[in-house]
């Protein structure tokens, strides 16, 4: 049965990492003494070391312990005897072409459909969908494929940001964006706010947080889902 947090960001403005997260945290992964980090996505090009590091000074304020899986030999048996995993944000490109590489992404997600307790924040939420094609990263590296863990019915735009009427900004908007990606592809797209978070227990998707989510699908218009909504509608899609 899956067991996961899928958040939009790592760290609300004014608050250390994962603070806003860490009580749900501690009884998400209340049977893990250690989890196993995945770095891949290094924001800002930071190393795996230094990223696992900031993770476990956030983890080690609930008590859980955190090692990196650059720091074992054989990635798919860290990943299989894993307590919990967390995957952190940074570039989706690097981060699913990391997988690819290693050749883990199968391996992660039956995994984590066998019930083993996960965390995504932002690239690492990416990857939870049927594929990496709404984040917002620079392609700076080509993966051998867009697909990722195929474990929600939909796409992930974390991050998503609203239209500022009162901004000179002439660019395209993330609604905008999103409705050139379905000009191409059916996928129903989520895009989460900062602070919200979907709560998944087997088939079960809640989201979470003090705010809305934005839900576009296909040929329709968007639709604005109000916090503890229930997605299952999506599944039947």
């Amino acid at each position: 049965m899956k067991n996961l947090i899928i958040a939009s960001t790592s760290t609300l403005h004014g608050e250390t990492y994962l603070e806003y997260l860490l009580p749900h945290l501690a009884l998400h992964f209340k049977n893990c003494k250690t989890i196993l980090f995945i770095p891949y996505a290094r924001p800002g090009g930071i190393s795996h070391e230094e990223y696992t590091h900031i993770v476990h000074l956030a983890f080690a304020k609930i008590n859980i312990k955190v090692k990196g899986i650059h720091e074992f030999e054989d990635p798919k048996d860290a990943i299989e005897n894993a307590e919990g995993i967390f995957t952190g944000g940074g570039n989706t490109f690097v981060l699913v072409y990391q997988l690819y590489r290693n050749n883990i992404m199968k391996n992660l997600a039956e995994t984590l459909e066998k019930g083993t307790p996960y965390l995504g924040t932002s690239a690492g939420s990416n990857i939870c969908g049927q594929t990496m094609q709404t984040t917002n990263d620079m392609p700076i590296i080509y993966p051998p494929s867009f697909e990722t863990l195929g474990l929600l019915p939909f796409n992930l735009n974390p991050h998503y940001l609203d239209s500022d009427l009162d901004s000179k900004h002439m660019g395209e908007t993330r609604e905008a964006r999103i409705l050139e990606f379905h000009q191409f592809n059916s996928t129903p797209i989520l895009g989460l706010r900062e602070g919200s978070w979907l709560d998944i227990k087997g088939e079960q998707i809640t989201l979470k947080g003090g705010l809305s989510a934005r839900l576009f699908i296909q040929n329709q218009t968007p639709k604005e889902l109000q916090s503890e909504s229930d997605l299952n509608f999506l599944v039947r899609l």
